[in-house]
């Protein structure tokens, strides 16, 4: 008895040190969506909307759920390794910069901020095996920014992954309007996201410095506007407006997404140039693709650069769909300098080794090759080395898409607007507003 409570004390310790180790380098950088293990991939992190709790399309809503209303967020991911590895889930608080807040664990969760990932499938008739793990995450006490952090339970240090998601309770009212850009410069290729934000019945000591605003476009990350203040207070109607003058508050439009479907191998899906079927191994060959910079737009259905997982066949995607090496070539001349990669949620949209592209001469083409699960898939092209275009929002990106993708501003797109703040005697952030809207919707 003496022994195992000394290896359950060591345990713990041990997951104690590597999660405050954790903690600390969460607190010198934002924390993100990262995969840091080649051998997961797949990560779907999605709340569970409606009736039917298969449905693939569930994934295409984004990791925010509303306190009041209990929803439930699900975590699922594969691991390639074909071995059962024993993964742990921890939850992180972030301010709105998403930079560790300074809150013990206790303050916004139930439990022991420690939990386990038990629930696991073995894939079933796939060339690629694998083991698919879902886990649903718990209800957590405040609202805000949240990182999901799963590591090795065996070594605390290793991380797997991190993704974030946020959990938000409407304490003040977001009615926004969007637009094509109000300067005649940038009607065509741009869009305006104007607002106000009626914090009526709800305590703000001073209600132009008190928020935090936060505009994101197609649920990416990479393409937020931040540090935006009121241009009008109307004090008696508790009401601010934005009405940004200096366009701080315009995205480019960009273009609809491609897409193609990988579902099944037995014929070519849609935008698929063709199959090939080995023993070992699926690939398949996207449809060959150019830059959409030059010329008009064309309307086109879009997942917002979202992807689902699905199979023809079975529609059980979770465990029947195989891992495809897909190919994606893009015919243009080679641009000096500069790196192209094929990036989509899928990436996490994150422009590094796994989706960089390789200019064949030969071809006169770039090429990258990236296995990816069977489903519908959005991606666009980037170009690192080469800055975007300079806009009045300050928007900076890692790279340039409108250089290969163009950019319009009857593009449809959706949009979020955050509304953070520090309630009086709190220590972090909370986020007290959230509203999803689009433009130019078609359906």
């Amino acid at each position: 008895m003496y022994h195992f409570r000394l290896a359950f004390y060591l345990l713990k310790v041990g997951v104690l040190l590597g999660l405050t180790a954790l903690s600390a380098r969460a607190q010198n950088q934002p924390a993100e969506d990262r995969i840091f293990d080649a051998s997961i991939k797949t990560v779907l992190l999605y709340p569970l909307l409606g009736s039917d709790l298969t449905d693939p399309a569930l994934t295409l809503n984004p990791p925010v759920i509303d306190q009041a209303a209990g929803t439930q967020l699900v975590l699922e991911f594969d691991d390639l390794t074909a071995n059962y590895r024993p993964f742990r889930a921890k939850f992180v608080h972030c301010n709105a910069d998403w930079r560790q807040s300074v809150l013990n664990d206790i303050e916004f969760t139930y439990e022991y901020n420690d939990f386990p990932i038990q629930d696991y499938q073995i894939s079933l008739n796939t060339k690629v095996p694998y083991y698919h793990y879902r886990y649903a995450l718990p209800k957590l006490k405040l609202p805000g920014n949240y990182v999901l952090v799963v590591y090795n339970e065996r070594n605390p240090r290793e991380v797997f992954f991190s993704r974030r998601f946020m959990v938000y309770n409407n304490r003040v009212t977001v009615a926004p309007t969007v637009q094509f850009a109000n300067d005649p410069q940038l009607r065509f290729t741009a869009q305006q996201v104007d607002f106000d934000i009626s914090y009526r019945g709800y305590q703000l000591i001073a209600p132009q410095e008190d928020l935090k605003i936060v505009i994101r476009q197609n649920f990416r990350d990479d393409l937020v506007i931040t540090g935006l203040r009121p241009t009008n207070l109307r004090a008696f109607d508790n009401l601010l407006e934005y009405r940004l003058f200096d366009l701080k508050n315009t995205f480019p439009g960009g273009n609809e997404y491609r897409y193609f479907d990988i579902r099944t191998v037995i014929s070519r899906g849609n935008y698929v140039e063709r199959v090939v079927r080995r023993d070992e191994g699926n690939s398949a060959f996207v449809q060959t693709d150019g830059p959409r910079s030059v010329g008009a737009y064309v309307q086109t259905d879009d997942f917002n650069g979202m992807n689902v997982i699905d199979i023809l066949e079975t529609h059980v995607g979770a465990t029947q769909a195989d891992y495809i090496n897909t190919v994606f070539t893009l015919r243009m001349d080679e641009i000096p300098n500069a790196e192209v990669y094929v990036n989509g949620g899928f990436q996490f949209w994150r422009l590094d080794d796994r989706n960089r592209m390789t200019f064949k001469p030969d071809l006169r083409a770039y090429q990258v090759e990236i296995p990816l699960k069977q489903g519908v898939y959005n991606y666009n092209y980037s170009v690192k080395g080469i800055a975007p275009p300079v806009t009045r929002s300050g928007l900076k990106t890692d790279g340039n898409e409108i250089l290969i993708e163009g950019t319009y501003s009857t593009t449809e797109n959706d949009y979020e607007i955050f509304v953070y703040h520090r309630p009086p005697a709190s220590r972090a952030d909370q986020l007290i507003g959230y509203r999803r809207f689009g433009i130019n919707k078609r359906r």
